[in-house]
């Protein structure tokens, strides 16, 4: 069994929750295996530097965009698992990279084949959220023209360089969604998950063309009201992974906790998240955590799934819902990990709760960054390390 030292455990501990603790050992977990199903991990790569996302643009079935923290976009080879010599793109010197900042999220255009735009989610040199949209080159598809670079938002969080948030992907309806972090530090001392006149610890739902709100199907919920026209929802601590269920529509969120609990929530379809309160500062997870709240729950929406940190867990990672061909038993399970304690889960969404949760046997190391998923809808992970693994049967 590979682990992580505990110097690094503690320094991505740091980035992830806002705390420094100590170090816990990595824990087999109690099996509860479908029966007849099994996944195993097949290595595509481990050259990669702090991978932190892995997407692909719709119907690419040959190449794999993968995500590196300290400023690069490379294109691996799906197929054999090589890596490009030349970055997709290099923002190296252009963006801030300490702590928890950095090149955090990509996503492309529902209609990039055509206009070939795509969206990124960083940090500044000043530490500010930052969604822009660039465009490919116009003579080389394996290459981004950074001329074209727009800025959609830049969003202040000065203060601190934790809680940044840091994923954008497009949702059914075709908005680009942004998860941004509670602004940092430790508690939310601003209050900013329940403000609706900042945009920290939220979730926007963005025009892609102009980065104001997106007015396509339902108009976004504080756009004629005392709140920011680009929320959705709001509540939320560091979003660090969401993702649509590609099939249905529902949303996922995986959102990092304090010090005691970890959880995913779930929205359906087909207003998912619409003027939804997560409950930061005033929960974490299925607990109190603001006393001087009287922890009123009324207008809250509290997550399905919630764990404790036992066991050496910290902070989940959200992932995807399967909806690829190679495991047809697995369509419908929502995948997610914990970084600290290494293990990965899943559960089905029904009927409102998280059924049919499963412990399952792959990776358990530290370091367990981000899932990824392909243009077919098979899911990836990737290791703070350097690798890069496909979820396949057994």
């Amino acid at each position: 069994m590979v682990r992580f030292s505990c110097s690094v455990l503690v320094f991505f501990l740091s980035l992830m929750t806002g705390i420094v603790s100590g170090c816990g050992g990595t824990t087999d977990l109690t099996q509860n295996l479908p029966a007849n199903n099994t996944v195993t991990l097949r290595l595509v790569t481990d050259r990669l530097s702090f991978p932190v996302f892995m997407t692909a643009p719709p119907g690419d079935a040959t190449r794999l965009f993968v995500v590196e923290k300290e400023g690069l976009i490379r294109i691996v080879t799906a197929s054999t698992g090589t890596i490009l010599p030349t970055p997709f793109l290099d923002l190296r010197g252009q963006i801030s990279t300490s702590g928890e900042q950095g090149l955090l999220g990509l996503a492309f255009d529902p209609d990039y084949a055509a206009n070939g735009n795509l969206y990124l989610f960083y940090t500044n040199l000043s530490g500010n959220l930052v969604i822009a949209r660039l465009q490919r080159s116009a003579g080389d598809p394996d290459r981004a023209d950074q001329t074209f670079l727009t800025i959609l938002q830049a969003i202040d969080h000065s203060t601190h360089s934790n809680h940044n948030g840091g994923m954008v992907t497009f949702g059914p309806d075709r908005c680009l969604y942004a998860g941004t972090g509670d602004g940092g530090g430790s508690g939310d001392s601003d209050n900013n998950g329940q403000r609706l006149t900042t945009k920290l610890g939220k979730l926007l739902r963005l025009n892609p063309l102009t980065g104001g709100a997106c007015p396509n199907e339902a108009v976004n919920p504080f756009v004629l009201s005392g709140g920011l026209p680009e929320i959705w929802s709001f509540g939320l601590r560091n979003p660090w992974r969401f993702s649509f269920d590609r099939a249905t529509g529902d949303l996922y969120i995986a959102d990092v906790g304090q010090n005691r609990r970890e959880e995913i929530n779930v929205s359906p379809a087909p207003l998912a998240g619409r003027q939804t309160n997560y409950g930061w500062r005033v929960m974490e997870g299925l607990l109190c955590f603001n006393p001087a709240t009287n922890c009123d729950q009324s207008g809250l929406t509290l997550p399905v799934l919630d764990y404790p940190h036992t066991d050496g867990a910290c902070s989940v990672i959200g992932g995807y819902v399967y909806r690829g061909t190679a495991m047809p038993s697995l369509r419908g399970t929502y995948f997610y990990a914990d970084y600290c304690a290494g293990f990965v889960r899943s559960f089905r969404f029904a009927n409102g709760q998280a059924a049919n949760q499963t412990d399952w046997p792959l990776l358990h190391r530290n370091g367990i960054t981000s899932f990824g998923e392909d243009a077919q809808g098979e899911l990836y992970l990737m290791t703070q390390g350097g690798s890069l693994y496909k979820l396949v049967p057994d």
